[in-house]
């Protein structure tokens, strides 16, 4: 694995779980995070393991930055694979050692400063309004979770980062800790 990856298991907790988790954790929401917790995805399906791996747009070949549909495609030429679409409070309870943001302003209409967005399918194809998915932040000290939204017109920068699932790497977990891929 390479210096970005981290194992992580994603599922098997209900959305009560991990709400409690995060709020144990000290980890804030937006609102648009709070959407997408509301969510089906997040019940009932075991847990599998994952191993996430971070590219900014830059490194996916997209050097003047690029639209949410061109970095996805652009990560699936590299073999990399979209994470599953809970994995975002997962990934925040997991990733403990996120670099502080640069700034503190925490909605500006623009792509975040040191937030980390996780790569996935939006949960409703053609709703601008409704969250496209979760990204991490650490603002004065504090660990976000946060929903965004975004047209696919608006170009993210290509110092914007975004964590994708290493191919190959995902396996279920049942109750009784047996894997299966």
């Amino acid at each position: 694995m390479g210096d970005h990856d981290l194992r992580l298991h994603v599922g098997g907790c209900t959305r009560r779980e991990l709400r409690e988790a995060l709020a144990e954790g000290g980890v804030r929401c937006n609102a648009y995070a709070e959407t997408l917790l509301d969510h089906g995805c997040f019940d009932g399906h075991s847990a599998q393991s994952i191993v996430v791996i971070q590219r900014t747009v830059g490194e996916l070949g997209l050097r003047s930055g690029g639209s949410l549909s061109q970095i996805l495609a652009a990560a699936q030429n590299q073999g990399l694979l979209l994470c599953p679409p809970d994995t975002g409070p997962y990934l925040r309870l997991a990733m403990t050692d996120q670099e502080q943001a640069p700034d503190s302003v925490l909605s500006a209409g623009r792509a975040p400063t040191g937030a980390v967005h996780v790569a996935s399918a939006p949960l409703r194809e053609d709703d601008d309004e409704y969250p496209k998915g979760f990204y991490l932040r650490l603002v004065d000290g504090v660990s976000w979770l946060r929903g965004f939204r975004c047209a696919d017109e608006y170009r993210h920068p290509s110092e914007s980062t975004f964590a994708f699932c290493r191919p190959n790497a995902a396996t279920v977990v049942d109750e009784s800790g047996v894997r299966s891929s």
